[in-house]
């Protein structure tokens, strides 16, 4: 044998797996472009001005549609969703899932359209307490004092806002409530309802009323695509890959990322839509809105601070029972 043949014949090295700490960065920064794209869309909504909300919405959808359309098709994902369509439980969980994204999007497009901008803010700030709110009405679980008080303090920043500003926050309650009831359908369906699917299938059952949106608009104040200038209508055309883009990174990060982390990632996109509302559109911020949403910081503190508590027991009682094993 030649001095070669030894390493020759020997197996070529395995590339090395990637760590679970990289894996696990790789995910918190595909969440967080996810949340700084949503925190942003304010700016977007705005740019697209004369372009009304019921117009712009309908616009979402339908290029939402085409956009994953397109995407599926690139991708050659069809089978996944071929699969969901043969179960009428999961088609009808995604059309329920629609109605709840729709009546979110309406919402908060009209909201911001409208001067709002803080107050959607306040919808997503909230967001996380009304999951807790559903967690115990709809699944029974059972909260720990740190919980209630910070459901509590919630409460109590409602009351603030309500009789201070003179102004029920309507606004804010209904996002958080129409994304917290969608967020527990997607956590219901799973897995088995991948993102592009979803997507795909919640923009289908929601384009019928699209067309009848864009056909109203049409007859009555006028469509505004490729009536603003060619920007305008690159922009209004963009809607569909902007409203799946920040999704399906948010997808890519959620299967890598841990809850805790992803609980207090998801503070970027209010954030950024309350720095927005005040500094760069100029809303009002009265005392009694401030002492608000102070109150809301608190509870919101208080409710990470309880889970990364949790998680950390949860932790320790996963390793002793290793250590015993």
């Amino acid at each position: 044998m030649g001095w070669g043949s030894g390493s020759d014949d020997a197996p070529a090295p395995a590339a090395p797996a990637p760590s679970e700490a990289r894996v696990r960065l790789i995910g918190g920064g595909y969440a967080f472009t996810a949340y700084l794209l949503w925190g942003v869309l304010p700016l977007y909504f705005v740019a697209l001005l004369p372009t009304g909300a019921w117009e712009l919405v309908a616009w979402r959808i339908v290029l939402s549609l085409v956009f994953c359309v397109v995407l599926l098709a690139v991708t050659r994902a069809w089978r996944p969703l071929l699969a969901i369509i043969r179960q009428p439980r999961l088609l009808g969980w995604t059309a329920l899932a629609g109605g709840l994204i729709y009546a979110n999007w309406m919402v908060y497009v009209l909201a911001t359209l409208s001067g709002h901008v803080v107050e959607t803010s306040l919808g997503y700030f909230i967001n996380p307490l009304v999951t807790v709110v559903l967690g115990v009405l709809v699944l029974r679980e059972r909260l720990r004092v740190t919980q209630w008080l910070a459901l509590g303090l919630a409460a109590i920043a409602v009351g603030v806002i309500v009789v201070g500003y003179g102004a029920f926050p309507w606004i804010a309650l209904s996002l958080a409530f129409s994304f917290g009831i969608y967020g527990l359908i997607k956590k219901r369906i799973g897995t088995a309802v991948d993102a592009v699917s979803g997507l795909t299938l919640e923009s289908a059952w929601l384009t019928p009323i699209a067309l009848v949106q864009l056909a109203v608009v049409a007859t009555t104040s006028g469509l505004t695509l490729f009536t603003a200038g060619p920007g305008h209508a690159v922009l209004l055309l963009l809607a569909g890959v902007v409203t799946a883009t920040p999704l399906l990174f948010f997808a890519a990060g959620a299967r890598r990322t841990p809850l805790t982390v992803m609980g207090m990632l998801q503070f970027v996109a209010p954030i950024l839509q309350f720095a927005i509302g005040v500094w760069v559109f100029g809303e009002p911020m009265p005392v009694e809105r401030w002492i608000g949403f102070a109150l809301v910081w608190v509870a919101l503190i208080v409710l990470t601070a309880d889970s990364l508590a949790a998680a950390r027991r949860g932790g320790r009682a996963g390793a002793d029972v290793a250590e015993v094993a």
